[in-house]
Formats: structure tokens, C-alpha cells, sequence
């Protein structure tokens, strides 16, 4: 099998580059290694930056976003049980946009296959060969192995994927931070409390309120890295939300059964460059973000972009442009990784951290509620910096 682009990984990054080129005249095939109903069960976020918003248009992917997502003008922050709101809209003009990623994902299968996509489930052993010269990808399809030639991979893979483990050590550079907590989240078929997300600061630690929809809330509290899930009840986890959140929120919170209960790992990290000869670093299998920021999926969809450029101008005749799409991403990657940290840091309470140091924390949660300066930063950072 022949194609110009290679992308490993169906996720929502592999399937909007392939999608994108496409649309570009540029032929792709997508190779991975899940079955596809596999690959829709995954729950991950659905904040999306209002640029994601667009990729989304330019991929005429959106339509049942804008049919059934939720625009949001702004965020709630909260410190010692008191709230205060972020307006983005009055602030910088924009808005984000809360759409599960999940129905991301569905939507850009449902693109791929009325443009005849060419997508590969059921990959067994897929391997990278020829990285710096002709690249070939070869895989397990059925009890046969398969082979594609291409001119360029693009590793959409995720963090524990082939691509970037295909990249001698010597090549890359990798740095990285590991936060001493974990979040534990709850899925429930309850209304959400707050018409927009709440971040809280809390001395006990951090809460953080989201939603899916009218009826399908989704709830965060930081908990020591090493918690157990067995020792979080649904009664000891609404009691212990209540306990985080602003006053009013604590008091119209409705809560129900769990549908879906996970404690997950938070960190920063990045690889660098996000190329190595004609592979290409996308999303999760270049860096990953703590989701403080909401940064996960946008960041995955601005590399997007930044390939699909340069894949687009070197066969429109620019023969350089693939060698200039690591510096690209990563000068926007490193600002969402800061971002990230920066909210990580402001709102979570640290297993060292003595009572000067929360004090610190919530002067500057106050400071934000008085300054619009401050608010403008946060505002534009949350948003999506432009490409």
C-alpha cells in the first residue's frame, strides 16, 4: 500500500490531519491499533479553545457541535468558599467552547468516512522503519502482516504510543515534571451546578466543577497520588466537594449516583524536537499537559494545524516547510505548558505546603478578582493563544 501521509493513532488529532489533508488534495491513511468502538469509549475532557472551534469548521466536522455544544463566556475561580466570575467575552471578545471529546471524535469518523477515509483498525504490532530516509510503516491486520510507504508519519499515537519509542534517545530531549497528587473524577446523571466550569482553592485542596451536557455533570477533587478509589464512597466524595466549592455552589448541588469514578496522574511533559527525520510528533505523543488548563485536546489540534501547513506547502513546492514545524509547535506548546503549571500551582495545595504558603495562594486568587489586567492574561491564555 502507497499513501503520502502515514498518521498513527485514530484519535481525534490522527483523524483531523487526515481529514485536513484531504481537503487539501494530500492522500492519508490512519493506522490504529483499537477497534474504532474502542476508540469512542475513551472519556477525556471537553473544554474546547475557541481556535479548536475553528479547526473543527475548516474540517467540516462542527456541525453537531454547534448543535448541541455549550459556548462559554467565562469561568468561575474560587478561594476560601468564596466565588467570583471571569468574563472572557468582556474581556477579549472570545469564548470556549464545552463539547465532549468523545463526540470530537465521532464527529471527525463520521467526516472521514463520507470522504472515503482510508482508516485501519485492528493494527497489531505496528512498527516505524526508514524514519530518515523512505519511510515505511508495517503492521498486523488479521493474522497478515501489512506494509505502507509513505513520505512522511505523522505520530498521532498518544504518550505510550510507537512514535516517539520509534526515535533514537540520542535525538530527542525530554522534560518533564510529576505533581505530587492525582484528581478523582465522577461522572453522574445529575444537573451541573454552575451554568460554567468553577476552579477551587481550598485549603483541603482543589475542586474543579465541569459538564457534558444539561444532565451529565463531571466532578474533580485532588487527592494524594497513591489514593484508592475504594476509599472514595460517593456520600465521602459529595461531602468532600461540598467542603471545596463557594458557598452558594456547595449549597445547590445536586448529587446522585456515580456512573463513572477514575483517580488520574498529573504532570508535564515535552519532548523536543517534534520531528525526527520524516516523523512528525503530534498531541499526546509529544507532551502532556496536567488538565488544569484545558489544554490537552487544543494542544494536540494546534500541532494539527501546524503540520497540516507544512505538509501543504512542501507539495505546494516548499521543500523546507516539514523542518520548520517543530519550532513552530513548540513555541505554543511551551505556553500552554506554563499556563498549566501556573493554574496547577495557583490552585492546588501541595503535600509540603504550610499555611504562609496557601495564605500566598490566595492573595493571588484576590488579586485576580480585583484586577482586570490579571484577568486579561488568564482570560487570553484559557481562550487559546492565537496560532
Amino acid at each position: 500500500m502507497r499513501t503520502q501521509v502515514c498518521i498513527i493513532g485514530g484519535g481525534p488529532s490522527g483523524l483531523l490531519l487526515s481529514q485536513l489533508l484531504h481537503l487539501s488534495g494530500i492522500d492519508s491513511v490512519v493506522v490504529e491499533r483499537h477497534p474504532r468502538d474502542r476508540v469512542l469509549s475513551r472519556i477525556r475532557a471537553g473544554v474546547l479553545e475557541w481556535g479548536t472551534v475553528g479547526m473543527l469548521e475548516k474540517a467540516g466536522a462542527a456541525r453537531r457541535m454547534h448543535a448541541e455544544g455549550f459556548p462559554h463566556s467565562g469561568i468561575l475561580l474560587a478561594a476560601r468558599n468564596h466565588g467570583f466570575r471571569v468574563d472572557f467575552d468582556a474581556l477579549i471578545g472570545r469564548k470556549i467552547m464545552v463539547y465532549g471529546q468523545t463526540e470530537v471524535t465521532r464527529d471527525l469518523y463520521e467526516a472521514r468516512d463520507a470522504s472515503g477515509g482510508r482508516i485501519i483498525h485492528e493494527a497489531q504490532g505496528t512498527a516505524l522503519h526508514d524514519l530518515d530516509g523512505a519511510p515505511y510503516v508495517t503492521f498486523v491486520k488479521d493474522g497478515t502482516e501489512q506494509r505502507i510507504d509513505c513520505d512522511f508519519v505523522a505520530g498521532c499515537d498518544g504518550f505510550h504510543g510507537v512514535s516517539r519509542a520509534s526515535i533514537p534517545r540520542a535525538k530527542i530531549r525530554t522534560f518533564e515534571k510529576v505533581y505530587p497528587f492525582g484528581w478523582l473524577g465522577v461522572l453522574s446523571q445529575t444537573p451541573p451546578v454552575s451554568d460554567e466550569l468553577i476552579y477551587a482553592n481550598h485549603a483541603r485542596g482543589f475542586a474543579l466543577c465541569s459538564m457534558r451536557n444539561d444532565t451529565l455533570s463531571r466532578y474533580y477533587l485532588q487527592v494524594p497520588a497513591d489514593d484508592r478509589i475504594e476509599k472514595w464512597p460517593d456520600t465521602a466524595f459529595w461531602d468532600e466537594l461540598r467542603r471545596r466549592l463557594p458557598r452558594e455552589a456547595a449549597e445547590a448541588l445536586v448529587t446522585g449516583a456515580s456512573v463513572e469514578k477514575s483517580i488520574v496522574p498529573l504532570r508535564s511533559f515535552v519532548t523536543e524536537p517534534m520531528k525526527y527525520g520524516r516523523l512528525f510528533l503530534v498531541g499526546d505523543a509529544a507532551h502532556i499537559v496536567p488538565p488544569t488548563g484545558a489544554k490537552g485536546l487544543n494542544l494536540a489540534v494546534s500541532d494539527v494545524h501546524y503540520l497540516h501547513e507544512a505538509l501543504g506547502a512542501f507539495y505546494g513546492g516548499d521543500r523546507l516547510a516539514p523542518e520548520r514545524y517543530s519550532d513552530r509547535a513548540l513555541a505554543r506548546v511551551w505556553q500552554a505548558i506554563r499556563f498549566s503549571w501556573w493554574m496547577t500551582t495557583t490552585l492546588h495545595r501541595f503535600p509540603d505546603q504550610d499555611d504562609f504558603a496557601q495564605r500566598i495562594q490566595e492573595a493571588g486568587i484576590a488579586h485576580l478578582e480585583q484586577s482586570a489586567a490579571a484577568q486579561t492574561e488568564l482570560a487570553e491564555n484559557y481562550v487559546g493563544l492565537p496560532y
